[in-house]
Protein backbone atom coordinates (compact mmCIF):
# COMPACT_ATOMS: atom_id res chain seq x y z
CA UNK A 1 0.00 0.00 0.00
CA UNK A 2 1.44 3.36 -1.05
CA UNK A 3 2.19 6.00 1.56
CA UNK A 4 1.40 9.69 1.51
CA UNK A 5 3.81 12.54 2.16
CA UNK A 6 2.35 15.85 3.32
CA UNK A 7 4.88 18.30 1.91
CA UNK A 8 4.77 21.61 3.79
CA UNK A 9 6.95 24.34 2.30
CA UNK A 10 7.40 27.89 1.11
CA UNK A 11 8.51 28.28 -2.53
CA UNK A 12 10.85 31.01 -1.26
CA UNK A 13 12.87 28.58 0.89
CA UNK A 14 16.31 27.57 -0.44
CA UNK A 15 16.09 24.42 1.64
CA UNK A 16 12.80 23.47 0.01
CA UNK A 17 14.43 24.02 -3.37
CA UNK A 18 17.40 21.82 -2.45
CA UNK A 19 15.07 18.99 -1.41
CA UNK A 20 12.28 19.37 -3.98
CA UNK A 21 13.52 17.16 -6.80
CA UNK A 22 14.95 14.59 -4.40
CA UNK A 23 11.58 14.31 -2.63
CA UNK A 24 9.86 13.85 -5.96
CA UNK A 25 12.33 11.12 -6.94
CA UNK A 26 11.80 9.30 -3.64
CA UNK A 27 8.03 9.45 -3.99
CA UNK A 28 8.24 8.11 -7.54
CA UNK A 29 10.60 5.31 -6.52
CA UNK A 30 8.31 4.18 -3.69
CA UNK A 31 4.97 4.91 -5.43
CA UNK A 32 4.13 7.42 -2.71
CA UNK A 33 1.63 10.27 -3.06
CA UNK A 34 2.77 13.83 -2.35
CA UNK A 35 0.27 16.32 -0.97
CA UNK A 36 1.64 19.68 -2.06
CA UNK A 37 0.97 22.12 0.80
CA UNK A 38 2.45 25.61 0.45
CA UNK A 39 2.16 27.73 3.60
CA UNK A 40 2.62 31.26 4.87
CA UNK A 41 6.05 31.30 6.58
CA UNK A 42 5.39 34.56 8.45
CA UNK A 43 2.26 33.12 10.10
CA UNK A 44 4.00 29.82 10.78
CA UNK A 45 6.94 31.58 12.47
CA UNK A 46 4.60 33.80 14.49
CA UNK A 47 2.80 30.73 15.82
CA UNK A 48 5.86 28.58 16.49
CA UNK A 49 8.64 30.95 17.58
CA UNK A 50 10.49 31.13 14.27
CA UNK A 51 12.42 34.23 13.20
CA UNK A 52 12.97 35.53 9.64
CA UNK A 53 16.55 35.30 8.38
CA UNK A 54 17.30 39.04 8.63
CA UNK A 55 16.21 39.09 12.29
CA UNK A 56 18.38 36.19 13.40
CA UNK A 57 21.64 36.70 15.30
CA UNK A 58 24.60 37.23 13.00
CA UNK A 59 26.10 33.90 14.06
CA UNK A 60 23.03 32.06 12.79
CA UNK A 61 23.00 34.06 9.56
CA UNK A 62 26.64 33.21 8.88
CA UNK A 63 26.09 29.54 9.65
CA UNK A 64 23.11 29.44 7.27
CA UNK A 65 25.34 30.67 4.45
CA UNK A 66 28.00 28.10 5.32
CA UNK A 67 25.45 25.31 5.26
CA UNK A 68 24.04 26.45 1.91
CA UNK A 69 27.55 26.38 0.46
CA UNK A 70 28.13 22.88 1.83
CA UNK A 71 24.89 21.56 0.38
CA UNK A 72 25.49 23.30 -2.94
CA UNK A 73 28.81 21.48 -3.20
CA UNK A 74 27.52 18.15 -1.88
CA UNK A 75 24.50 18.06 -4.21
CA UNK A 76 26.30 19.76 -7.12
CA UNK A 77 23.34 22.14 -7.17
CA UNK A 78 23.14 25.27 -9.36
CA UNK A 79 21.67 27.21 -6.42
CA UNK A 80 22.75 30.85 -6.04
CA UNK A 81 23.74 31.26 -2.39
CA UNK A 82 22.75 34.92 -2.06
CA UNK A 83 20.32 35.82 -4.85
CA UNK A 84 19.65 39.48 -5.49
CA UNK A 85 15.94 39.31 -4.72
CA UNK A 86 15.93 37.28 -1.49
CA UNK A 87 14.01 37.64 0.70
CA UNK A 88 10.93 38.56 -1.29
CA UNK A 89 7.23 38.53 -0.50
CA UNK A 90 6.25 34.89 -1.17
CA UNK A 91 2.47 35.45 -1.13
CA UNK A 92 1.96 35.34 -4.89
CA UNK A 93 4.09 32.27 -5.57
CA UNK A 94 2.43 30.40 -2.69
CA UNK A 95 -1.06 31.34 -3.88
CA UNK A 96 -0.18 30.26 -7.41
CA UNK A 97 0.84 26.83 -6.12
CA UNK A 98 -2.46 26.56 -4.22
CA UNK A 99 -4.28 27.44 -7.45
CA UNK A 100 -2.33 24.83 -9.42
CA UNK A 101 -3.12 22.14 -6.85
CA UNK A 102 -6.81 23.01 -7.06
CA UNK A 103 -6.95 23.19 -10.85
CA UNK A 104 -4.42 20.59 -12.00
CA UNK A 105 -3.45 18.39 -9.05
CA UNK A 106 -0.32 17.77 -7.04
CA UNK A 107 1.87 16.32 -9.77
CA UNK A 108 1.59 19.44 -11.91
CA UNK A 109 1.96 21.56 -8.78
CA UNK A 110 5.33 19.90 -8.11
CA UNK A 111 6.46 20.90 -11.59
CA UNK A 112 5.25 24.49 -11.31
CA UNK A 113 6.74 24.82 -7.81
CA UNK A 114 10.15 23.77 -9.10
CA UNK A 115 9.93 26.38 -11.86
CA UNK A 116 8.97 29.08 -9.34
CA UNK A 117 11.82 28.06 -7.03
CA UNK A 118 14.35 28.15 -9.85
CA UNK A 119 13.21 31.68 -10.67
CA UNK A 120 14.80 32.93 -7.45
CA UNK A 121 17.48 30.36 -6.66
CA UNK A 122 18.89 29.60 -10.11
CA UNK A 123 17.78 32.39 -12.44
CA UNK A 124 18.14 35.28 -9.95
CA UNK A 125 14.75 36.81 -10.77
CA UNK A 126 12.36 38.79 -8.57
CA UNK A 127 9.64 36.25 -7.80
CA UNK A 128 7.46 38.84 -6.09
CA UNK A 129 6.85 40.27 -9.57
CA UNK A 130 3.72 39.00 -11.37
CA UNK A 131 5.58 39.19 -14.69
CA UNK A 132 8.36 36.94 -13.41
CA UNK A 133 5.86 34.55 -11.83
CA UNK A 134 4.02 34.37 -15.14
CA UNK A 135 7.26 33.41 -16.94
CA UNK A 136 7.86 30.56 -14.50
CA UNK A 137 4.30 29.27 -14.82
CA UNK A 138 4.52 29.28 -18.61
CA UNK A 139 7.79 27.32 -18.51
CA UNK A 140 5.62 24.54 -17.08
CA UNK A 141 3.22 24.74 -20.02
CA UNK A 142 0.35 26.42 -18.18
CA UNK A 143 -1.37 29.75 -18.74
CA UNK A 144 0.29 32.35 -16.53
CA UNK A 145 -2.49 34.93 -16.72
CA UNK A 146 -5.11 32.33 -15.83
CA UNK A 147 -3.22 31.06 -12.79
CA UNK A 148 -2.37 34.51 -11.47
CA UNK A 149 -6.06 35.34 -11.74
CA UNK A 150 -6.95 32.14 -9.88
CA UNK A 151 -4.34 32.95 -7.24
CA UNK A 152 -6.14 36.22 -6.57
CA UNK A 153 -9.44 34.52 -5.74
CA UNK A 154 -10.75 33.89 -2.22
CA UNK A 155 -10.52 30.12 -2.75
CA UNK A 156 -6.73 30.36 -3.05
CA UNK A 157 -6.22 32.74 -0.12
CA UNK A 158 -8.45 30.61 2.10
CA UNK A 159 -6.56 27.53 0.92
CA UNK A 160 -3.23 29.07 1.96
CA UNK A 161 -4.67 29.97 5.37
CA UNK A 162 -5.97 26.42 5.84
CA UNK A 163 -2.61 24.98 4.77
CA UNK A 164 -0.79 27.13 7.31
CA UNK A 165 -3.17 26.17 10.09
CA UNK A 166 -2.86 22.51 9.14
CA UNK A 167 0.91 22.86 9.39
CA UNK A 168 0.67 24.42 12.84
CA UNK A 169 -1.80 21.78 14.02
CA UNK A 170 0.48 19.02 12.68
CA UNK A 171 3.50 20.17 14.68
CA UNK A 172 5.27 21.86 11.77
CA UNK A 173 7.54 24.79 12.70
CA UNK A 174 9.77 25.22 9.65
CA UNK A 175 9.94 24.58 5.94
CA UNK A 176 10.32 22.25 4.27
CA UNK A 177 8.69 19.67 6.49
CA UNK A 178 7.60 16.21 5.38
CA UNK A 179 4.85 14.46 7.34
CA UNK A 180 4.40 10.70 6.93
CA UNK A 181 1.91 8.75 9.04
CA UNK A 182 2.08 11.37 11.77
CA UNK A 183 5.89 11.51 11.82
CA UNK A 184 7.45 14.94 11.27
CA UNK A 185 10.68 15.28 9.29
CA UNK A 186 11.96 18.87 9.24
CA UNK A 187 14.42 19.95 6.58
CA UNK A 188 15.78 18.59 3.33
CA UNK A 189 18.64 17.07 5.31
CA UNK A 190 16.08 14.61 6.76
CA UNK A 191 15.26 13.07 3.38
CA UNK A 192 17.25 9.95 4.27
CA UNK A 193 14.78 9.39 7.09
CA UNK A 194 11.90 10.10 4.71
CA UNK A 195 13.32 7.37 2.46
CA UNK A 196 13.48 4.91 5.34
CA UNK A 197 9.90 5.75 6.31
CA UNK A 198 8.69 5.12 2.77
CA UNK A 199 10.55 1.80 2.67
CA UNK A 200 9.21 0.50 5.98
Amino acid sequence: MSKTVDYFFSPMSPWAYLGHERLHALATEHSAVINVIPLDPAKLFAATGGVPVAQRPIQRQKYRISELKRWKSFLQSPIIIEPEYFPYNPSLVSLVVVAVVNAYGSEKAMEVTLSLMKGCWVENRNMASPDEVKKSIEKSGLNGDELIELADKDESSKGLELNTQKAIDSGVFGAPTYLIEGNVFWGQDRLDFVKRSLES
